[in-house]
């Protein structure tokens, strides 16, 4: 029989609301890898997990992983879950409607006395926004067995080391190594996330399903001009470098405009020397393209390249680049896609197929077993904001579609 109340809705909501209490900073969420309010948030959903008769822990990594034994002990294990750091001044539904999705899915099954022919795990990851350490996805590395050991070593802003920070919070730095979970041992992972961007809402659907996850090329690039009095130079003889970097960004805009499915991003500037009375001299800027096709993102890359390059000699300035990261685009598994897509049309949706421009735990996730991802509608695409927002309704309805698939994927009736 079909419920005409959002009960799981308003369950996720209740405890989701709960969790935004915790915070390092007054006034605002901030919740950062390895801080006290991570280790609070991380304390309350091992209460939850267990309270939900789930065998809880948290891993030498920082991360809360939660477990029901299937039809027999040892199975290889469905994992629902997403990431309950968050970054500065930020929403209370980016991470935390995945982990809290996934525990009410687990209290549904434990409360209807399900057994499941595979091991049910609910993980709280806690590096996926890349904040406070210069890491990348640490969290979920480890299970994937991509954890760099040398990124214990380093530092945040006041100067704590990763180990360091690590060591205060509880965790086990040398017993990282550990958690790498071997293929066999992962039935699939399915990540619940708010969409991060506007297309649910103008497609009035509550929920996507995600295709691809976005490959991403950053790089750091410098103009350097010549420095120079802003009253005595005349404009046709100057070397501006910032009006250079204007016109780049604006070539940056338009070819990425050429490309469906890109998007590129002049984000950060630094204008040397930055003073009122002083051309620019140098202008250092950041690069930001990402594809979920990656012939297409390098394509791109070199195209902006290639335009800056050009603009620069006709202008008179120098330009320099430097590559510093190169992740591929992340194919999400066909299989628990369909199974997602038919959970979501049995509630009467019909669910977006739709790439993520963000990077998120499945992309790790996705080396040791079949991944797939939920988006949510949230309200204005707006997300990495105090503003972010989804409703109750849509809330249950994604706990719906996610329980729905686990059942679907279990061969048990909805």
């Amino acid at each position: 029989m079909t419920e005409t109340t959002p009960r799981l809705g308003a369950r996720v909501m209740a405890l989701i609301d709960d969790l935004a209490r915790h915070t390092d900073e007054p006034g605002r969420l901030t919740r950062l890898y390895l801080s006290p309010a991570h280790r609070a948030t991380a304390e309350a959903v091992l209460g939850l997990m267990r309270d939900a008769g789930l065998s809880a822990r948290i891993d030498a990594a920082g991360s809360v992983v939660g477990r029901i034994e299937g039809r027999e002990p040892g199975l290889p294990a469905l994992v629902l879950g997403s990431h309950i750091d968050s970054v500065v001044d930020a929403g209370r539904y980016d991470g935390p409607l995945g982990v809290v999705t996934g525990l009410v899915v687990a209290e549904e099954i434990r409360a209807r006395g399900l057994v499941l022919p595979f091991a049910l795990e609910v993980v709280a990851f806690g590096d996926e926004e890349n904040v406070r350490f210069p890491t990348s996805l640490s969290t979920s590395k480890a299970w994937a067995g991509q954890y760099r050991m040398e990124w214990l070593e380093g530092r945040d802003a006041a100067g704590t080391s990763l180990r360091e920070a690590l060591t205060q919070f509880g965790g086990d730095p040398d017993g990282i190594p550990a958690l790498a979970r071997a293929r066999e041992a992962i039935a699939g992972y399915l990540e619940v996330h708010i969409e991060q961007g506007p297309a649910l809402e103008a497609a009035v659907q509550p929920v996507g399903v995600v295709s691809a996850i976005a490959g991403l090329t950053r790089a750091r690039c410098t103009v350097t001009g010549e420095a120079n009095h802003a009253g005595t130079v005349p404009m046709g003889m100057r070397r501006d470098a910032l009006a250079a970097v204007a016109e780049m960004a604006l070539a940056v805009e338009r070819l990425s405009e050429g490309v469906a499915g890109t998007v590129a991003t002049v984000g950060s500037l630094t204008v040397v020397p930055g003073a009122v009375n002083v051309i620019p001299g140098q202008v250092d800027f950041s690069l930001d393209v990402r594809a979920p096709v990656e012939a297409d993102r390098h394509g791109l890359f070199a195209a902006i390249q290639a335009a800056c390059r050009a603009i620069a000699q006709r202008r008179g300035v120098g330009f320099a680049s430097e590559t510093y990261m190169d992740n591929a685009a992340v194919a999400l598994d066909l299989g628990l896609q369909a199974a997602l897509d038919r959970s979501a049309q049995r509630l009467g949706f019909a669910p977006l197929r739709l790439p993520s421009g963000a990077t998120h735990d499945a992309v790790a996730m996705a080396a040791i077993g079949p991944s797939a991802m939920l988006f949510v509608r949230c309200r204005g695409g707006i997300s990495h904001n105090p503003a972010e927002s989804i409703t109750l309704e849509d809330a249950d309805a994604a706990t719906r579609v996610l329980l729905g698939t686990v059942l679907d994927l279990a061969g048990l009736p909805q």
